[in-house]
């Protein structure tokens, strides 16, 4: 396999190089494993795309690139000029520290990421480590990521289904905030949503008088709604969840007919 791996905390941070060694198994001795991702964190940017100004991109080793733009950047870079427009079979993106699950997944970059990918033609997967008291402050939180991961993105890849969407699928995918022998399972999930917690923000006043304001995530460790992400991670269950870039309320579709009238 020829894989492509990007996320949103940047080149250099310790997710990345978990996930390097999950694409480089999955690879095999004879496929080939491509890094391009932000020269600098970009968490909470979504699906953001530099549109309006360029990209500078560096070669940091032997396929090995970091380019100063979001994820979603990083995957255009990387399937359009790092790799010289020869598709990769598949992109992987994270491994992030901490959960996209529930309302998280709409400011992921590391989903953006994936997202993109998926807007080009090519399978891809988000890879997510929770945190929480068990994992927190451990040696390698990434532990449960680290440990199965390789196992979770051969079972997507072998129950994925034949594509006849224009709108590409892509996995969420959430490691449990447990260590790996504590992992219970699988769970394939909807998209949760945590009651009663948002993001918000904290005010600071500055020496000089001006004020700034840091955004404040909500608590990580509300449960969501029965089978769906964060209910399962929170359980000690790997969640999947499959996505696509559509979003379009169908359900709503025929009630607003009557607008039509």
């Amino acid at each position: 396999m020829r894989i492509l791996i990007t996320n949103d905390d940047g080149i250099n941070a310790p997710g990345l190089e978990v996930l390097l060694e999950i694409a480089t198994e999955l690879a095999g001795p004879k496929g080939e494993v491509w890094t391009v991702a932000p020269a600098f964190e970009q968490s909470g940017v979504a699906h953001c795309i530099s549109y309006t100004h360029p990209t500078m991109i560096a070669k940091m080793g032997a396929r090995r690139f970091a380019a100063e733009g979001s994820p979603a950047d990083c995957v255009l870079a990387g399937v359009h000029d790092v790799m010289e427009g020869n598709l990769p079979d598949l992109v992987l993106s994270g491994v992030n520290r901490g959960n996209n699950s529930a309302e998280n997944a709409l400011y992921s970059g590391t989903l953006g990421g994936a997202m993109e990918a998926a807007l080009q033609g090519i399978p891809a997967i988000a890879l997510s480590q929770y945190l929480g008291p068990e994992n927190y402050d451990i040696d390698t939180p990434f532990e449960a990521a680290a440990q199965h991961g390789v196992s979770v993105i051969r079972k997507i890849l072998d129950a994925t289904p034949e594509e006849t969407h224009d709108y590409r699928l892509f996995y969420n995918v959430n490691f449990p905030p447990v260590r790996a022998e504590n992992v219970k399972g699988i769970r394939v999930t909807e998209q949760g949503f945590r009651q009663g917690t948002s993001f918000s923000v904290a005010p600071h006043n500055s020496p000089s008088g001006r004020r700034f304001l840091w955004v404040r995530g909500g608590n990580q460790q509300i449960p969501t709604a029965p089978g769906s992400d964060a209910a399962a991670n929170l359980d000690g269950y790997i969640s999947v969840t499959p996505m696509r870039a559509d979003l379009t309320a169908h359900e709503v579709l025929d009630t607003l007919k009557v607008l039509e009238k």
